[in-house]
This record gives structure tokens, C-alpha cells and sequence, in this order.
């Protein structure tokens, strides 16, 4: 039986008529930069090599990208019409919350702060020193300054920590100084990223040195090769859903949610393609799935020479500060949200009063990622639990269904296009995708469940702090 619609679908909580709260500063094209900077980081650049080795035809290849975009697409026309409807941020975190209940919701965020966005930002961070480390040697340099033993890992300064530290320090500053700096110093990375790649196919098929005959040449393809190869083409895509964590701050969020992410993943979706397309005009597929090293990096030397590496890599630290720079802005959200409901540190519900962003939030997310970088462990936390990105958006796919039975009545800005069918095979195809991965990796997917089930005594914790709260006097919220 369908329930009746609340007056207040969310409610956070309570705060005084005086305390400072986010501003709806952003519009679609801010929206669509966060979206195309999340999602094009380093998976474009090694992922080609894995699928090229499960799909060794042209055409196939480029058609599980294709494939994978379309995927992300309904997954994004769906996070479209959950955004409409609850304009706040959090994105999936306020999706599964009010879908299926406050666990569902706490082990989302729960899985973000600890590896999803914290653990990208490790990755991102010591990415770029790694190669600064081409026209500063010591940016890359990992050797020990500082070792402090802990109980399970030990802490260790190096100069390529500390160059990574700083980045993230960096970022995390512009962001906490507000929107208007964020926005436009993430304008600007993400405006030079799609120029940079689209620059480098357009001279790619132009002046490189390459063929069309590679085109013509393949092997055979399973059709279960083909589908497990959607796996890391799936994963090279996360990061579609982007603007909806920022649905609080968009203005007119009933339209420009779904437009940001629209043109954000079909952007994504044309350069991924076109990029592939480069690569195969620079390397054969039997090649590139024999390659080891960034298929990026050996198609632009394929192309124009051992020359143009220095550019190229100038160009990567800027691509991955993009990256980098989306998720610092858009990860804090969801903490933020969680401890508006209790859920997580209450200062974490702080909104600063004069830059209106959530300060503390974002202090916390930079905190724990310097760690990561410091222990090391950033690479096992993403591979435990990269499933877990497409299981829990699957699960906020879902709660368009679960939402329209529920609230039948609700006013809806945006519907998911394609509905039914659509969203319904993003589930099912995301269903199969992580019931693959933990089939064919038992060990670190079950390690990554472990992680994910580490927040469900977590949760109980901060569940009984905010009786704790309320039986105080203080105003319980709804999670």
C-alpha cells in the first residue's frame, strides 16, 4: 500500500533561525564541469589496455564503451529525477535514507568518507606527484623523512607525501573559501581538460602518425568477454552522478540537476569514445592489450613522437587536479548531510558563516585523505570497494522505482527518460556487473564488504548519540 506524501520529505535537523546555511550559487554548466572532472581522471588513460584484452576487435571495443556510456546515461537521467526530488545535498546518501532507511543511507556515506571520495583523492594526489616527479625529481621521491609506527600501519613522510599533502591541502582551502572561488577555479580545470583532450584527437587524427587499418584488424570476441569487459569500462565512467550531491546549492534545481548531468555525462560519453577511436588509430587492439605502461602515454608517442611527453605530462597534472579538485568539492556533502541528521560528527553539519560551505566537512575529508596518503593504504581501500560504487548507485537507481510507490502523488520537476526501462537496466545490468566482480575476486570484494559492514556498528553509535541528543532536549531528526 502506498503511503501519503510527508509535507517535508527531508527533514535535517532543525537549525536556529540565525545559523548560516548553503546557498544555491550553481547553475548547469557548473553542474556539468563537476560531473566531466569526477569522471575523467586516469581510468581513461590504463583502462583501454584491460578491454582491449577481453574485446580484441575494433568495433567491439568501441562498442563497450558505447555500451558503458549509455549505461551511465540512464543511470544519470535517473539520479535526475531522485535530484528533482529531493533538491539537498548528499545525493545518494539522502536517496537510500529516505528509499529504504537510515542504515542504507549511513553505509553509503560510510564507504564514501572512508575509500569512495577520500581514497580517489589519495589516489589523485599522489598521482600528480608521481609525475611532477618528470620535472622535479624530488616531488616523486618516496624515500622515508618521517616513520611513525602504529598499530596495524605506520605513517610515513616522504617528499612525494608531501607534495601530495599539499594538493589536497590546497583544494580543500579554495573550496572552504566558497563557491564563487571553487566554482571558477573548477570551471577553469575541467574547461581545460575537455580542451586539452579534444585538442589532442583533433591534431591526433590530423598530424599523428597513425592508420586506419587498425580498424580492420581483430580477433574474435565471446559475448561474455564483452559483458565482463564492462566492468572497468563501468568503472572509468563512475562519477556520472557527480552534480546530484550538490542539488542543494544548484539554482532551480528542478531543471538544472538533470541538465548538468545530461551534458556532463554525454560529454564524458563523446570524449571517451573519441579517445578510444585515437587509440586505436595510434596502436593496434592486439597491441594495446599487451600494454603495460598508460595507453595515453604510448598512443601520444605513437603519434607524435617521444617529444611531445613533457606536454603531455604537464597536461595530466592539470587533468587529475581537476579530478581531485571535483571530488574535495562534492564529498564533503554527504557528511554534511549525514550529520544534519545525526548520523555523523555533528560538527560536520557546520556551515561557515561568512564562505557558506561546509567547513568542517571538508577539513575532515582532507584530514582523513592525508592519511591515507601517509599510511599507503589508499590502493587496497579502492580495490576492496570499487564495487561498491556501482552497488550502491545501482541501489539509488532502484529508489526511483521504490520512491514512485511510495510518494505516488509527489510532485515531480523531472522523470527519469526512458522509465521504466530505462533505469530498470542500469539495475539489472549493475546487479551483474558487482555479482561478476565478486565472483571473479572473492577475496578483496570480501574484504570490501567487511569495510562496508565495519559502519553498521558505527552507525548504532551514532544512532544512540542522537537519543542521547534528543532525550537532552535537542530536536531529533529524521534518518
Amino acid at each position: 500500500m502506498s503511503q501519503p506524501d510527508p509535507p517535508n520529505p527531508v527533514s535535517p535537523v532543525p537549525a536556529r533561525s540565525s545559523a548560516p546555511t548553503l546557498v544555491r550559487k550553481l547553475g548547469p554548466l557548473d553542474g556539468a564541469a563537476i560531473v566531466v572532472s569526477n569522471v575523467i581522471g586516469g581510468g581513461i588513460f590504463l583502462v583501454p589496455a584491460f578491454v582491449a584484452q577481453l574485446v580484441p576487435s575494433p568495433w567491439p571495443m568501441l562498442g563497450t564503451w558505447l555500451a558503458g556510456g549509455l549505461l551511465a546515461f540512464a543511470g544519470a537521467m535517473a539520479y535526475a529525477e531522485l535530484a528533482a526530488l529531493r533538491p539537498y545535498a548528499g545525493g545518494e546518501y539522502v536517496y537510500l535514507r529516505d528509499a529504504y532507511g537510515p542504515l542504507a543511507g549511513f553505509l553509503t556515506g560510510w564507504t564514501s568518507f572512508v575509500a569512495g571520495f577520500s581514497g580517489a583523492i589519495a589516489v589523485g594526489a599522489v598521482g600528480m606527484a608521481g609525475i611532477l616527479g618528470r620535472f622535479i625529481p624530488a616531488a616523486a621521491d618516496t624515500t622515508p623523512l618521517v616513520s611513525i609506527p602504529l598499530v596495524f600501519v605506520s605513517l610515513t613522510v616522504s617528499p612525494q607525501a608531501v607534495v601530495a599533502l599539499t594538493a589536497i591541502a590546497a583544494l580543500s582551502a579554495i573550496h572552504i573559501a566558497g563557491l564563487g572561488p571553487g566554482r571558477i577555479v573548477q570551471n577553469l580545470l575541467a574547461g581545460f581538460k575537455v580542451a586539452a583532450l579534444m585538442a589532442v584527437v583533433a591534431f591526433g587524427f590530423s598530424l599523428g602518425r597513425g592508420t586506419m587499418a587498425n580498424y580492420s584488424v581483430g580477433g574474435d570476441v565471446a559475448v561474455t568477454s564483452w559483458l565482463f569487459a564492462l566492468i572497468p569500462v563501468m568503472y572509468s565512467y563512475s562519477g556520472w552522478n557527480a552534480a546530484a550531491y550538490v542539488a542543494e546549492e544548484m539554482r532551480d534545481p528542478g531543471r538544472n540537476v538533470p541538465r548538468a548531468l545530461a551534458i556532463g555525462t554525454a560529454a564524458v560519453v563523446v570524449i571517451y569514445v573519441l579517445l578510444n577511436m585515437l587509440y586505436l588509430y595510434a596502436i593496434p587492439v592486439a597491441e594495446m592489450g599487451g600494454l603495460e605502461a598508460r595507453v595515453g602515454d604510448a598512443a601520444m608517442e605513437r603519434l607524435f613522437g617521444t617529444g611531445v611527453a613533457g606536454a603531455w605530462a604537464a597536461a595530466s597534472v592539470v587533468m587529475i587536479a581537476a579530478s581531485v579538485s571535483a571530488m574535495v568539492l562534492v564529498g564533503p556533502r554527504v557528511y554534511f548531510a549525514m550529520a544534519r541528521d545525526g548520523l555523523f560528527f555533528k560538527a560536520a553539519a557546520r556551515v561557515h558563516p561568512r564562505f557558506r560551505t561546509p567547513v568542517v566537512a571538508i577539513v575532515a575529508q582532507g584530514v582523513w585523505s592525508g592519511l591515507l596518503v601517509l599510511s599507503g593504504t589508499f590502493d587496497q581501500l579502492i580495490q576492496y570497494t570499487g564495487f561498491a560504487v556501482l552497488l550502491f548507485a545501482g541501489i539509488a537507481v532502484l529508489a526511483v522505482f521504490v520512491l514512485r510507490w511510495k510518494h505516488p502523488a509527489a510532485v515531480r520537476p523531472f522523470s527519469a527518460w526512458g522509465y521504466p526501462v530505462a533505469p530498470l537496466f542500469f539495475v539489472v545490468a549493475s546487479l551483474l556487473i558487482v555479482v561478476n566482480a565478486i565472483r571473479e575476486s572473492p577475496g578483496p570484494s570480501g574484504a570490501g564488504l567487511l569495510i562496508i559492514g565495519a559502519g553498521m556498528p558505527v552507525y548504532l553509535v551514532m544512532r544512540a548519540r542522537r537519543s542521547v541528543r534528543a532525550a537532552e532536549g535537542a530536536p531529533e531528526p529524521r534518518a
